[in-house]
């Protein structure tokens, strides 16, 4: 199954660099790297990144991951997956430029067709 998180443009940027990332300020406070499902991923951009323009989607394969994986109940219930370690670039099977949408609409932002 793949999962997917959002990257701020210098985040992305950062984990090219380097390499590696123990994620964003929130993943930091947290203490795990939040991951959405294909099914929460919308909601999670309409939530966190609302207004937030130079985005990076990007996909893992969670049983490339499992080990440390947690599916954890965050909003309304729904399990989540969380990746409690750091993340390394060659986790990652693909990415995608995630743009803002340019008219006001319900999904504030433009998404690819997802990898199957």
């Amino acid at each position: 199954m793949l999962i997917y998180k959002i990257f701020r443009r210098n985040e992305w940027e950062n984990l090219l660099k380097e390499g590696y990332t123990f994620g964003a300020p929130v993943d930091l406070k947290d203490g795990y790297i939040h991951f959405s499902t294909a099914e929460t991923l919308q909601e999670t951009a309409r939530k966190h990144f609302s207004q937030d323009k130079d985005l990076t989607l990007i996909a893992c394969r969670s049983e490339e991951l499992a080990k440390d994986i947690k599916w954890e109940k965050a909003r309304k219930g729904d399990l989540f997956p969380h990746l409690y370690r750091q993340l390394n670039l060659d986790d990652i099977f693909w990415h995608h430029d995630l743009p803002l949408a340019k008219q006001p609409s319900s999904d504030s932002h433009i998404f690819p067709k997802l990898p199957t």
